[in-house]
C-alpha cells in the first residue's frame, strides 16, 4: 500500500430538513388545527482513529465528503427523518487542521478517539409549535439550518519513541534491521527509503520502544532539495533522537563533521522545537575502517564536531550491519526513555468550530388556506 502522509479533504455536513406548516382537515374534523411536523436534523461527520490504518491514502483521491441532509417534516405531526452521520477513519497520529487558518482542531493521538469535525444542521420547526390560544391557525414554521461547510488538511506524524536522523546512506535502514523485526530497503544508493518504517526494539520481556526510520534529509533540505524537509514531521512526536553519521564515507573528499553540522541546521529552520530535543549522535560503519584506527577516527570526528558548535548529549561509536556495538546502544536508550516523562501530545485540544446560531428565521406560509 502506497504511504500518504499528508491530505486535504472537504467536509460537508447535511442541511437540516424544513419544518412544514399543514393542517388536519378530516371530513368529521372541522377545525382539526396544525399539523406540520419538525425537520430531521442534517447528518455530521465525524473522525475516528484507527490503528489498523497507517496512511492517508484513501483521503488522497476522495477529496470531498458529503452528509446526507434531513427529512423535511410533514403533515399529520409526522417528524422528518434525521440523516445518518458518517465517519472517517484515519491513522492514529493524524492532526486534524483548518486548511485556510492552519488552526489546529484535533490531534487523533489515541486509538479510538472520535472527534466532531463538521456538525449538521437542525431541523426546522413545524407549525405546530406556534399554536397558542390567540394564535389557533399559526402558518409559521422555520428553516433547518445548514450543515458546516470546511476544508482540512490531515497531517500523519508517526507515533515512535525514539527517531533517526542523518544523510542518505548513513546506515538508518540497516540500524533498523538490526535492532527489530522491520525489514526496510536497504541498497548502496541514496534515498533508498522513500517513506517512514516503524520497528519496536524488545530488551526484556516487559520492556520495548518504537523506533522510526525517515527517509534521509540533506544540506538544503528546507529549500527543497532532496525528498525536502516533510519527512522532519515524524520525528515530532519522539522522545528522543538518533543522529547517524556514516564516519567512513565513499566519496574520499566528504566531511563527516561538516555533514553533521548541517543536518542539525535543517532540523533547527524546520523546528527550533525539534531540535531541542534530547539527541544522541551515532558513528556508524565502524567496519570500514580499520580496528587500529577507529578510536583515532572517532576522537578527531568529535573534537572537531564540537569545536563546530555541535550539540549532542551522548555519543556512540557502532556498526549496524555486523551489530557491534549495537546492544549497548539499545539499552541505553531503553533506560533513557523510562526516566523521560511519558510522551505528551504534540498539539493541545483546540477545537474551534463555529458555534451554531442560536436564533431562528421564522416563515410565513401565505398559502396556506384558514384552519376553518
Amino acid at each position: 500500500m502506497k504511504f500518504i502522509d499528508e491530505a486535504r479533504i472537504e467536509v460537508i455536513a447535511g442541511k437540516g430538513g424544513d419544518g412544514c406548516a399543514a393542517f388536519r382537515r378530516e371530513k368529521y374534523v372541522p377545525r382539526g388545527g396544525p399539523s406540520g411536523g419538525d425537520g430531521g436534523k442534517g447528518g455530521s461527520v465525524w473522525a475516528v482513529a484507527d490503528r489498523n490504518i497507517n496512511t492517508l491514502v484513501e483521503y488522497r483521491y476522495t477529496r470531498k465528503f458529503l452528509a446526507r441532509n434531513g427529512q423535511n417534516g410533514m403533515s399529520a405531526e409526522c417528524y422528518g427523518a434525521g440523516a445518518e452521520d458518517i465517519t472517517l477513519r484515519l491513522p492514529v497520529g493524524t492532526v486534524i487542521s483548518d486548511y485556510e487558518t492552519g488552526v489546529v482542531l484535533h490531534d487523533m493521538n489515541e486509538d479510538g478517539k472520535t472527534v466532531l469535525v463538521a456538525q449538521g444542521g437542525r431541523g426546522g420547526l413545524g407549525n405546530i409549535h406556534f399554536k397558542s390560544s390567540i394564535n389557533r391557525a399559526p402558518r409559521q414554521f422555520t428553516r433547518g439550518t445548514p450543515g458546516e461547510e470546511r476544508m482540512l488538511k490531515l497531517e500523519l506524524k508517526v507515533l515512535a519513541d525514539v527517531g533517526l536522523l542523518g544523510l542518505p546512506n548513513a546506515g538508518k535502514s540497516t540500524f533498523i534491521r538490526s535492532v527489530s523485526a522491520a525489514k526496510p530497503k536497504v541498497a548502496d544508493y541514496p534515498f533508498t527509503t522513500l517513506h517512514p518504517n516503524l520497528g519496536v526494539v524488545r530488551t526484556d520481556e516487559n520492556r520495548s520502544f518504537v523506533i522510526a526510520d525517515i527517509p534521509g534529509v540533506i544540506e538544503g533540505a528546507a529549500e527543497g532539495a532532496g525528498l525536502g524537509h516533510r519527512f522532519l514531521r515524524h520525528l515530532a512526536r519522539t522522545r528522543l533522537i538518533m543522529h547517524l553519521v556514516d564516519l567512513a564515507p565513499f566519496d574520499p573528499e566528504a566531511d563527516p563533521v561538516h555533514d553533521a553540522i548541517a543536518i542539525a541546521a535543517e532540523l533547527e529552520k524546520y523546528d527550533p522545537t525539534l531540535a531541542e530535543k534530547p539527541r544522541w549522535l551515532i558513528l556508524n560503519k565502524l567496519d570500514l575502517i580499520p580496528e587500529e584506527e577507529r578510536q583515532k577516527r572517532i576522537d578527531t570526528f568529535l573534537k572537531k564536531f564540537k569545536k563546530a558548535g555541535g550539540r549532542a548529549e551522548q555519543h556512540f561509536a557502532i556498526a549496524a550491519i555486523t551489530g557491534d556495538g549495537t546492544r549497548p546502544l539499545v539499552f541505553a536508550i531503553q533506560d533513557a526513555l523510562d526516566a523521560m516523562p511519558p510522551a505528551l501530545p504534540v498539539h493541545t485540544e483546540n477545537d474551534v468550530r463555529d458555534v451554531m446560531p442560536d436564533g431562528e428565521t421564522v416563515y410565513i406560509d401565505e398559502d396556506e388556506d384558514d384552519a376553518s
